[in-house]
This record gives C-alpha cells, sequence and structure tokens, in this order.
C-alpha cells in the first residue's frame, strides 16, 4: 500500500520561445506548477499543472489550480492508502471538476506508482510503442507570409502533421495559403470554440481543403452545433474543451458531434481518466489523438506515455521540447527526431526535474507534510 506523507507544490515559469496567439490571447511565457508526492517508504513521483494563465481555455488558472491544489487535493492526497492510482483519483475527483488540479496529482501518483514497480509510465498505462508521431501547432501570425515562413521551418524539422490555429478573419485564406505550399502534408484547424452557429459557412468552406480534421469549432457546450456541421460536411469534427468528463464524450458519440477524440491529460484530469476516455473512444472506433497544454517536460513525458497506446493512430502534440522553450526544466529535453519522439523506457515518468534550473524559475513554494 502506498500512503503519501509530503506534497511539494513549485509554481515555474519560463518564456516561450515564440509568442504563441490563438482565437482568444496570446502569450510569451508560460506558468505551471510542479506536483511532487512522496511516500511514507521515500519514494516520489512528478507531476504538473498545465493550465492557462488566464481563464481563457477553460475556467481554471495558475492561481484557482494553486488554492485548491493547497487546500484540498494536498490534504485528501495525505488521507488515504492506496494500492492503485485510480484509488487515489476516485478520492481526488471528491473535488467538483478542477481538472487541470487533479490531473497534477493523478500524474505525479502514476509516476510514483510505475518508479515503484521498476517499469515505464507507458508500460505502466499499457503503451505498446518505442516511438511517436508528433505534428506541430502554429499560431496566427500577423500576416500569411509570417505564417508560411514558420510553418517551411517546422515541415523542414520533420514534423509530420501542421495544426493552423484560426479564428473569425483567420480562416479561409491561411489555410488556403498553407495547403498550396504544403500539399502533401497532414494540415488540420483549430478553431478553441471561437466561431457560433451563424459562422457555419465559412467553416463549410473549409471543407475543400482536405483537412485532417476541424477541431473545437464551437464552444465548449455547443454539442448539438457540431452536431449539425458533422452532418454539412465531410472533414471529421474533433472535440478537444467539449470533452472533460466521459460522460461528455459519451453525449458527444450519441449526438454524432465527433469523428476524432483529442484526449489531453490535464483537460480530462490526470491519466486515470484519460485511460477511461481511451477506452470508451477506441471501443467506439475514433480515430485518437493527445493533444498538448504547452507542457513542460514533467507533463509532456506523461503524454509521451499515453500517446504509446494503441489507438492513438494520428500524429500528437508532443513536439519537441526546442519549439517552445530554449530551456526545459527537465534534465533531458524531448527531441523531436523527424517527426518522431522516443518514449521514455526508464522505469517510472521517463524525465527528471533539473533541481538547480528547477529552483531558479521557480516564483512560489509550498511544502505540505513531510515524509518520516
Amino acid at each position: 500500500m502506498t500512503r503519501i506523507e509530503g506534497v511539494e507544490l513549485h509554481r515555474v515559469r519560463l518564456p516561450l520561445v515564440r509568442t504563441m496567439r490563438t482565437s482568444s490571447h496570446s502569450k510569451d511565457f508560460l506558468e505551471h506548477i510542479l506536483v511532487k508526492l512522496t511516500a511514507s517508504d521515500g519514494a516520489t513521483g512528478w507531476g504538473e499543472i498545465a493550465s492557462p494563465s488566464g481563464p481563457f481555455f477553460s475556467a481554471e488558472t495558475v492561481a484557482s489550480c494553486w488554492a485548491v491544489a493547497r487546500d484540498h487535493l494536498a490534504p485528501l492526497a495525505r488521507s488515504v492508502s492506496w494500492e492503485h492510482p485510480a484509488e487515489l483519483a476516485a478520492v481526488l475527483a471528491r473535488v467538483r471538476g478542477n481538472h487541470f488540479a487533479r490531473a497534477g496529482f493523478d500524474m505525479a501518483a502514476w509516476a510514483l506508482f510505475a518508479s515503484v514497480r521498476g517499469v515505464s509510465l507507458a508500460a505502466a498505462l499499457g503503451g505498446t510503442r518505442t516511438q511517436v508521431e508528433v505534428g506541430v501547432s502554429l499560431g496566427i501570425e500577423p500576416t500569411v507570409d509570417e505564417l508560411l515562413a514558420h510553418a517551411e521551418q517546422r515541415v523542414g524539422e520533420g514534423y509530420r502533421r501542421l495544426k493552423l490555429k484560426i479564428a473569425p478573419g483567420w480562416d479561409v485564406e491561411p489555410v488556403r495559403a498553407v495547403r498550396a505550399a504544403f500539399p502533401a502534408v497532414p494540415l488540420h484547424v483549430d478553431a478553441n470554440g471561437a466561431y457560433t452557429e451563424d459562422d457555419g459557412d465559412v467553416l463549410v468552406r473549409l471543407d475543400g481543403f482536405g483537412l485532417l480534421m476541424i477541431e473545437q469549432p464551437f464552444a465548449p457546450r455547443a454539442l448539438l452545433a457540431h452536431a449539425a456541421l458533422q452532418q454539412r460536411i465531410d472533414t471529421p469534427i474533433c472535440l478537444d474543451e467539449s470533452i472533460e468528463e466521459l460522460d461528455d464524450l459519451a453525449t458527444a458519440l450519441h449526438l454524432g458531434a465527433l469523428r476524432i477524440l483529442n484526449i489531453k491529460v490535464s483537460r480530462m484530469g490526470g491519466l486515470t481518466a484519460a485511460l477511461a476516455a481511451h477506452r470508451r473512444a477506441f471501443d467506439a472506433g475514433l480515430p485518437i489523438w493527445c493533444g498538448g497544454m504547452y507542457e513542460f517536460g514533467i507533463g509532456r513525458a506523461a503524454s509521451l506515455a499515453i500517446s504509446a497506446l494503441p489507438g492513438f493512430t494520428l500524429p500528437s502534440d508532443v513536439s519537441g521540447s526546442d519549439k517552445y522553450y530554449a530551456r526545459d526544466i527537465t534534465t533531458e529535453p524531448v527531441v523531436n527526431t523527424g517527426g518522431l519522439v522516443d518514449v521514455p523506457a526508464v522505469p517510472g515518468l521517463g524525465r527528471e526535474p533539473d533541481l538547480e534550473f528547477l529552483a531558479a524559475q521557480t516564483t512560489d513554494r509550498l511544502a505540505i507534510g513531510a515524509p518520516r
């Protein structure tokens, strides 16, 4: 049995090498919370709370996650003994919502679990791949020419899929330009819920560009609108923000609101919930891919591990660390080689924090409890 005695929270800030603009906001740095769990026998596991700083992707923010982790999740994590991370996840689920905050604790529990058993996190989850295909996400640029230059750079680095962020007024023309420049590269677009049903005709125009998918065109709860659009177009709709709980996925499947699922470990509350969503989607025959939240190396390693499962048939957003950060907070960065990233095979998470660099980038730290 495992019992958590110590919880550490590290609020960490890293600058982005390139400003990223989406339909809702721009960002030139990322601030995430790292979670370290220490068991009574001294075993440890690291996780990452990869919430956005502001409430644009979801209602959670770094500040709200810090408060929930400190006041609720840390006490709950220290209150029970467990044999499997799913048991701890069930206890943490007493906290409604707050998926990003819960994901950091669940991820750390899985890392600890795999490390103690001497297996990789991917193996503990049931993963079979040693490498995963990766794509890259391109933000909204000031001009189409700048977008094309950025796309050319990433294609040259071997990334096997381009994702373009779109928004009203930045959609058909940039997609047309990228498709013309790279006719053989798999291409998909992501609106982050920026459109309404009144924009349906614009989205239908995108159907002619041979896209891999249109991701999250409408607001998260607008499942009926997604289902209606899917009836109008051949391009598969992929849902992201809409799927936070397994019940969301069941409803979306029943309505015919998606044909592809983006599984994000953070959005769904951790690896335990992501595994359940994977099983449901796999059984339904949905293609699956792993999305990202610009995670540091800790969260990125967890995404790599789950991407090794059967059913993840499309390139995932587990890009090389250098796409986002001049230096990652782990001792070893995630490296893209020709559109492939190695899945860590060592016991545990497969990435360890660079403690000296981590300390230098930490803006706040809290230790709760102490192992004997």
